[in-house]
């Protein structure tokens, strides 16, 4: 199984708490550590992932909360993959850290919640994908920075347990889904360039 970029120290913790209780003699809580392994090697879990289709893909795993022509925004669960993914190929132009609270993920304030703005430039116009903390340990991780290029499904960040992506689309785009679709970071096309009219 592939795991996320930068997820050692997360994943070594519960696997040494088990092996120190193991060595006390506490079995119940070598269990209750071990079953903490195997929940954090799944959540930093980071499959490998071929775009499909023609189109802007989405930027995470995860339900649809809202979805209009101001954006998209996706909650994501405890049982989905927390890497993020660049929606179309471009160029990154700025990425922001924004402190904020820790509403929990899924309700509308977590808008203002502590986030991540990537701002990229693509040949289409310019995207917004803001990757935003939930209520738990509300850590952000970017992969990319200012001026890096990006391929329409590479990895560009993670967030850490409860959290939610905000994704902005070029006014040339028209939306595919609906609030409730499940979406797949770097395969499920969201949005595709409207076609021009005769």
């Amino acid at each position: 199984m592939k795991l996320a970029r930068d997820s050692t120290a997360w994943i070594s913790l519960p696997i040494f708490a088990a092996a120190a209780t193991a060595a006390l003699g506490s079995w119940y809580a070598t269990a209750l550590a071990l079953v903490g392994s195997l929940f954090i090697l799944f959540f930093h879990r980071d499959p490998d992932r071929s775009p499909q289709g023609d189109g802007m893909l989405s930027p995470a795993d995860g339900r649809v909360i809202q979805a209009s022509r101001d954006g998209i925004t996706i909650f994501m669960g405890p049982c989905d993959v927390h890497v993020q993914r660049a929606p179309l190929d471009g160029l990154v132009k700025k990425t922001e850290h924004r402190k904020g609270g820790h509403a929990p993920a899924f309700l509308s304030a977590a808008s203002k919640n502590q986030q991540n703005r990537i701002e990229i430039e693509t040949t289409e116009g310019d995207i917004e994908l803001k990757q935003i903390t939930g209520t738990l340990v509300r850590e952000i991780i970017c992969y990319v920075s200012a001026g890096d290029r990006v391929l329409r499904g590479e990895r560009i960040g993670m967030i850490r347990f409860g959290s939610r992506v905000e994704v902005t689309f070029p006014k040339s785009y028209e939306l595919l889904i609906r609030t409730g679709d499940k979406v797949r970071a770097g395969e499920t096309v969201i949005a595709v360039k409207r076609l021009c009219s005769s």
